[in-house]
């Protein structure tokens, strides 16, 4: 665990060489959502290649940036793309910047993805708030010594998303005329789309969504004691008996056209926080 302080020391010697604000709200950009980053004034963009320790995003549609700067009114940082465990990284590897972005003063986290819909309610383009989370992906971050001056040895995950971040994304959908589903959400390590066995499997555990991020980040974020917001933008219909397939470029092409309301969102959200 020194080593890992000494690590989120040595990332945030480079990010504060550049910039001196304190973020407190915190955004994670999954597959083709990365945009909404470009946004922050004045951006302060570093490339993840030039922080220590924070892995390369070897992903289409996954930028590799981390901006800085106010969105809304608010002071921001966003990850313009993410780290997956199905690259080879760790757990830790992969969750590393969000403890990172809890030190810079990152106390609420908004998390995304695109995903695959199981619910029939759901159709490509939905966007879902996560009230909930199934992790099948075979591994935990929090596996390992632990530091309890970052958190507990054994936290509650019962209520990993926050209520009332929840309560408030449901209001601002309404204001502005998004229709914004809710439902759980399960990821998988991937790196393939799964089968139909698979996907009959994860909905009767009561999944209504599948994909391969955003589990292990929302661990580590409530394990340093940080309130999660996550939204799924469904992408693709992985219904078991309609399964007909599927790319990641059309899973990036229909993020991409589900981005405007997305952006709208996020961006109420945001500055109704800040």
């Amino acid at each position: 665990m020194i080593a890992v302080r000494q690590a989120i020391s040595e990332a945030l010697a480079v990010i504060r060489s550049g910039y001196a604000q304190s973020p407190e709200i915190g955004l994670i950009l999954g597959s083709g959502l990365g945009s909404l980053a470009d946004e922050l004034k004045p951006l302060h963009g570093i490339a993840y290649s030039s922080i220590p320790h924070f892995p390369k995003s070897t992903v289409a549609g996954h930028k590799g940036m981390l901006c800085l700067g106010k969105l809304q009114g608010a002071d921001v940082v966003a990850m313009q793309g993410r780290f997956h465990y199905y690259e080879g990284y760790s757990m830790q590897e992969i969750t590393f910047p969000v403890r990172v972005m809890r030190e810079l003063g990152v106390k609420t986290l908004i998390i995304t993805n695109a995903c695959g819909g199981i619910n029939p309610d759901l159709y490509p383009g939905a966007l879902m708030l996560i009230k909930d989370h199934l992790n099948l992906m075979g591994g935990n971050p929090l596996i390992g010594p632990n530091d309890d001056s970052i958190g507990p040895r054994f936290p509650d995950m019962s209520a990993a998303y926050d209520q009332d971040l929840i309560k408030l994304a449901e209001t601002i959908a309404v204001e502005s005329g998004i229709e914004l589903k809710s439902g759980v959400h399960s990821a998988v390590s991937g790196p393939y789309y799964c089968s139909r066995a698979e996907l009959r499997m994860i909905r009767t555990m009561g999944a209504d969504t599948v994909g391969m991020s955003t589990i292990p980040e929302t661990i580590v974020a409530v394990h340093c004691g940080m309130r999660v917001l996550g939204i799924s933008c469904v992408t693709d219909m992985a219904i078991p008996e309609q399964l007909h397939g599927i790319s990641h470029e059309e899973v990036v092409s229909v993020a991409e056209k589900t981005r405007p309301k997305f952006e709208k969102l996020v961006r109420g959200i945001v500055g109704r926080l800040g």
